[in-house]
C-alpha cells in the first residue's frame, strides 16, 4: 500500500512466499545442501519438500484481503485509485526522525500539481513505446533465418551492427525457442557474422543452434543469459593493433549463462561470468571480480586478470595463464597445476579459440602445448572439488543416483 501511494504500480514478491513455501533461511542455497529440499537438486532432500501450491495462494488471499481493508479505511475503491496518492501516506514519523536528518525527501514525497497538467495521470494509462518493431532482429534477423526456423535449413549471412542495437539475438532466440523448446535446433544451423560495435546485451539468452560472430568491439552483458548459442568475438580484420592487448568487449560478460560457448580475442571488462552456471568461455585478459559467484562452466583467461578473481565461486573451474595468486580471493576456492582431464579440455579450448578467433596468443601457445600447460593454473572450489570426487567415488562403484547423491552429501560434510 505504501509502496502504492508513492506510484508504484507493480509489486514483486520473493522471500516471503519462498518462506510459505517452506524455506528456512537457513542461507545454504549455494551448497546444495538445503535441509527442506527447496534450493537443491538432491534427490533426497528434494523429498523433504513439503511446499504446496495452495499454501502460496492462500498466502496472497491474505495480502489482497489486507489490502482492501487497507484501501476501504483510504476510501479507495481500486488499488489503480490508490496508486500515486502520495497525500495519503502520514510523512510526520519520517521525516521527524534522526535517521532522516540531512535528508530531502521532498522529491519522493512530492504531490504533482495536476491542474497544470490536466492530461497526466498518476498511473499508468497509455502504453510505452518500445520501438521492437524497428530492432535488428525484428527487421533483419528473423526473416533472414525464417528457413532455419521453420524447416531447420542451414543459414549462413553477414550483419551490420551498431551500438545502438540491444539484445541482438534474442528475439532470434525466442523464436527458436517457442518452436523447438530447450533442444533448439542443432549445433551451428544459423551462423551470423556481425561487423560493427554491438551494443548490450548481444547474444542475450541464445539458444543452442546458433552461433553469433562479431568482428569489432562488443558492450557490456555480452552472452548474458547465454542458453546453449556460442559467441565469438574478435577485432575488425582490417585493425592494426594487437587484440591480447586491448579491451574488446565490456563488462559482465556471461552474467548468468547457463551453456554456450563464448570465444573472445582480446580483453574484457569487470566481472567477468559473474553467476555463470555451465557456459565455457575464453578470453584473453579480464578486469577486477572475474568469476564472482561461479557455480559452474569453464573459464580460460589467456592473459592477465584483475583483483578479487573467484570471489565467491562455488563451482566451475577456471583455468588461468601466468596467474599472480595475490589477485585472487581463496576464500572459498584452491590454486593447483591443470592435470589429466582438465588439461585434456583446456587444450581443446584453447584450440577451438584458436581456430575460431584466429588468436595470436592461442596459436604461439599451441606451438609448444607441454611448456603451455604448465603456466597454467587451476582454480577450483574446494567444495566443489571434494563433491566431484565423492562423485567418480560413487560412480565408479556402481552406485545408483540416490546413494551417489548420499555419498557427495557425506563427503561435503566432512570435507
Amino acid at each position: 500500500m505504501i509502496a502504492a501511494l508513492l506510484g508504484a504500480e507493480e509489486f514483486g514478491f520473493a522471500t516471503a512466499p519462498l518462506v510459505v513455501s517452506g524455506c528456512i533461511m537457513m542461507r545454504v542455497c549455494h551448497l546444495d545442501t538445503c535441509p527442506v529440499g527447496v534450493a537443491t537438486q538432491n534427490p533426497v532432500l528434494r523429498e523433504r519438500y513439503a511446499g504446496q501450491a495452495d499454501h502460496v495462494v492462500n498466502f496472497f488471499e491474505f495480502i489482497a484481503e489486507e489490502v482492501r481493508e487497507h484501501l476501504a479505511e483510504l476510501g479507495f475503491r481500486t488499488l489503480d485509485e490508490a496508486i500515486g496518492q502520495v497525500g495519503s501516506l502520514d510523512t510526520v514519523a519520517a521525516v521527524d526522525h534522526w535517521k532522516a536528518a540531512g535528508l530531502d525527501l521532498t522529491p519522493i514525497l512530492h504531490s504533482p500539481d495536476r491542474t497544470a497538467f490536466p492530461e497526466q495521470d498518476l498511473r499508468q494509462t497509455k502504453q510505452q513505446e518500445h520501438g521492437l518493431e524497428r530492432s535488428l532482429d525484428v527487421t533483419e534477423l528473423v526473416p533472414l533465418c525464417r528457413p532455419a526456423i521453420e524447416s531447420g535449413e542451414p543459414v549462413r549471412a553477414q550483419v551490420a551492427i551498431r551500438n545502438v542495437n540491444r539484445t541482438v539475438g534474442t528475439i532470434l532466440g525466442h523464436e527458436v525457442t517457442k518452436r523447438y523448446a530447450g533442444e533448439g535446433l542443432p549445433e551451428g544451423t544459423i551462423d551470423l557474422t556481425f561487423t560493427g560495435s554491438a551494443g548490450q546485451s548481444f547474444g542475450a539468452f541464445v539458444p543452442r543452434g546458433i552461433t553469433l560472430r562479431l568482428e569489432g568491439d562488443a558492450n557490456d552483458y555480452l552472452g548474458k543469459g547465454l542458453s546453449g548459442g556460442r559467441i565469438v568475438v574478435r577485432p575488425d580484420r582490417a585493425a592494426t593493433f594487437r587484440a591480447e592487448e586491448q579491451i574488446i568487449a565490456g563488462n559482465v560478460i556471461a552474467y548468468g549463462a547457463t551453456s554456450g560457448r563464448i570465444h573472445i580475442r582480446g580483453g574484457v571488462g569487470e566481472r567477468f561470468g559473474v553467476r555463470n552456471s555451465g557456459a565455457w568461455a575464453v578470453t584473453e585478459g579480464v578486469g577486477d571480480h572475474a568469476c564472482e559467484y561461479m557455480t559452474g562452466g569453464r573459464v580460460v583467461v589467456l592473459g592477465p586478470t584483475g583483483r578479487n578473481f573467484a570471489a565467491g565461486m562455488s563451482g566451475g573451474v577456471a583455468w588461468v595463464l601466468d596467474l599472480k595468486a595475490h589477485r585472487v580471493n581463496t576464500e572459498l576456492v584452491e590454486l593447483g597445476p591443470v592435470e589429466g582431464v582438465a588439461a585434456t579440455e583446456l587444450e581443446q579450448l584453447v584450440r577451438d579459440h584458436a581456430e575460431e578467433t584466429g588468436s595470436e596468443v592461442a596459436a604461439a601457445l599451441l606451438e609448444d602445448w607441454p611448456s603451455s600447460l604448465a603456466r597454467f593454473t587451476e582454480v577450483m572450489p574446494t567444495d566443489y572439488r571434494v563433491v566431484l570426487e565423492a562423485k567418480a567415488k560413487a560412480e565408479a562403484a556402481g552406485l545408483s543416483e540416490a546413494d551417489t547423491a548420499n555419498a557427495m552429501m557425506e563427503a561435503l560434510s566432512h570435507g
